[in-house]
């Protein structure tokens, strides 16, 4: 079993930054990818980015130009910039492991990302 941990939410203000940080108890090598998704109330849950064991990257085409996802192989940790926020992005953001975006293993919790207008 897993624990993927994520961290970094909070209330911001529109066209402010966040960073999102998702520790893994485990190495992420293990797992094909790593990724961010995010579930706004009344709407179902989307990707927001993955990134592939060998770097290879993927966004959402709503926040492709605004985000950023990286990891940190040492660390076992992958993280999510996230630059010129909009009320729209307000959601919980979780980080998952697996093969993504369709066979997700091992989700987190969850962390709060408000964006006030």
């Amino acid at each position: 079993q897993v624990q993927l941990v994520e961290s970094g939410g909070g209330l911001v203000q529109a066209g402010g930054s966040l960073r999102l940080s998702c520790a893994a108890s485990a190495s992420i090598r293990r797992f094909s990818s790593m990724g961010w998704f995010r579930q706004a109330p009344a709407k179902q849950r989307e990707l927001v980015a993955s990134i592939t064991n060998f770097g290879q990257v993927n966004y959402d085409d709503s926040t492709k130009e605004r985000f950023t996802i990286s990891r940190d192989d040492t660390r076992n940790t992958v993280y999510l910039q996230m630059n010129s926020l909009k009320p729209e992005d307000t959601a919980v953001y979780y980080c998952a492991a697996g093969s993504l975006p369709n066979r997700p293993l091992y989700w987190g919790l969850g962390t709060q990302v408000t964006v006030s207008s």
